[in-house]
């Protein structure tokens, strides 16, 4: 009876409102001979009035211990055995201190051995589709990936192929556009070449009209071939951004520098066409260059049948002008010797500068100096101790010098700037007279040489029909 007293018992002085006990199914329980020593030592080392005076404790709890006798501080072994006489008090403090019966201790343990291996099989269930999700979704990446690698790798060679048609259509419109810039600048000179001769003839005047009408019609050519061949080029220039784009796509993988995560990149659509859509655009580009090529070929024809025309009618309606040559070029030639003055000038005034400039320099370099003694001094000074550091004379006229040094330099400084954008505005001047000044010099040779040397003579059927 006590072995059974004391196995059903909880060890005084635990949580009694604990609830998370763990029994074992019968055949894991000790032999009651042994679970009678393991309750040995097991009572608490304080008073059982003290265990009880728990505040949770019933109140009709409280007046059934008070009424037992109480156990010492320490209870030895001789103590822990119930003698015949103490029987009736054990059976009542049984009573008073079990909560569960030994069905509920096992059903307790049942429950969590199930619980255990439930979980347990919830684990390793999750564990085996976990794995096999991993390897699906490896599989199921790697051939995703695969898949994109192989469409860019068709995508770099659709650009590479229309890449290459609108090259080679540009190519052609370039070539088209410089042969019809060529005989647009060869009607121009013929026109140019008809305002000499007296114009007042009908022919002449006839013929420059014919000569403008194609002149227009070659200008607006000239703008519809330049609009294909931008076209074109922009359209090349897209396609070769896309090829290095799609080919960088193409040959990036798992180990790629570069490679990281861009959340919600695949939610943003900023396509704005389909294979169809791409295809048919390049090909519309190139049809229409194609079609502007035949227009300018045609226009070309026209005008070189028009220049042969024109210059056989204008044949003999053909004067020279040498008076007004001879005019321009006197205030061409006044015109380059002011302009040389002036150069002269602006050369000497950009020395002048030049010597200002180092000077300024100089002298900033010359007041660094200076800076650089009075901020040591400043700081040294910081290092004084204690109530030495007194803000005197000294401290204040070196403060004061820093500024003024400072401020010497930050004028210097500012004037050494306003010096250069001078010497900028010189050196721009001097570009500009210098320019100006090959240009006279260049339409002096012109006028003087070659047009004068030219005009003396009745102009020829070339030069009639644009050629120089």
């Amino acid at each position: 009876m006590n072995r059974s007293c004391l196995s059903t018992m909880e060890p005084l002085g635990s949580t009694l409102t604990s609830t998370y006990a763990h029994p074992a199914p019968a055949n894991f329980l000790p032999a009651l001979g042994t679970m009678a020593s393991s309750y040995r030592d097991r009572f608490p080392h304080y008073n059982l009035t003290h265990s009880l005076s728990l505040p949770w404790r019933p109140s009709t709890y409280y007046k059934a211990a008070s009424n037992l006798p109480t156990l010492g501080p320490y209870c030895t072994r001789a103590q822990r055995v119930c003698e015949s006489t103490m029987l009736p008090f054990v059976s009542n403090r049984t009573t008073l201190f079990t909560r569960y019966t030994p069905d509920d201790w096992y059903r307790s343990n049942l429950t969590n051995y199930q619980e255990s291996k439930t979980s347990r099989h919830n684990s390793e269930r999750l564990r085996v589709d976990t794995s096999r999700l991993i390897q699906d979704k490896h599989q199921q990446t790697r051939k995703t990936q695969a898949d994109s690698t192989q469409n860019l790798g068709e995508r770099v060679n659709d650009i590479a192929f229309w890449k290459s048609e609108i090259t080679h259509e540009l190519d052609e419109m370039i070539g088209e556009t410089n042969a019809l810039t060529d005989i647009k600048k060869r009607l121009e000179r013929a026109l140019l070449e008809t305002e000499a001769p007296l114009q007042e003839v009908d022919v002449i005047l006839c013929c420059q009209e014919r000569m403008k009408r194609y002149l227009d019609k070659a200008i607006a050519q000239l703008a519809a071939d330049r609009a294909a061949q931008h076209e074109l080029e922009k359209d090349l220039s897209d396609k070769q951004a896309a090829y290095r784009i799609d080919d960088k796509c193409h040959h990036l993988h798992n180990t790629s520098d570069g490679v990281s995560y861009f959340r919600g990149v695949e939610k943003v659509d900023a396509t704005v066409s389909v294979p169809e859509s791409w295809a048919k655009f390049t090909d519309d580009n190139i049809l229409r260059s194609q079609s502007e090529r035949a227009a300018s070929a045609k226009l070309r024809d026209d005008i070189e049948n028009l220049l042969v025309v024109t210059a056989n009618e204008m044949w003999n309606q053909f004067n020279k002008v040498n008076v007004a040559f001879t005019n321009r070029i006197a205030e061409t030639a006044d015109a380059k010797n002011k302009i040389q003055t002036h150069l002269a000038k602006t050369l000497q005034e950009i020395f002048h500068t030049e010597m200002t400039i180092e000077s300024i320099k100089k002298a900033i370099k010359d007041k660094s100096a200076f800076l650089k003694v009075a901020q040591t001094r400043l700081d040294e000074r910081t290092r004084r101790p204690n109530i030495e550091l007194c803000r005197d004379m000294a401290q204040l006229r070196l403060v004061n010098e820093v500024y003024e040094v400072d401020d010497t330099i930050q004028t210097l400084q500012q004037r050494l700037r306003d010096a250069e954008d001078t010497l900028q505005s010189l050196v721009h001047n001097k570009a500009t007279l210098e320019h100006d000044l090959a240009v006279k010099a260049n339409s002096l040779y012109i006028d003087q040489e070659k047009c004068m040397g030219m005009r003396k003579t009745f102009p020829n059927t070339l030069r009639l029909v644009g050629f120089c």
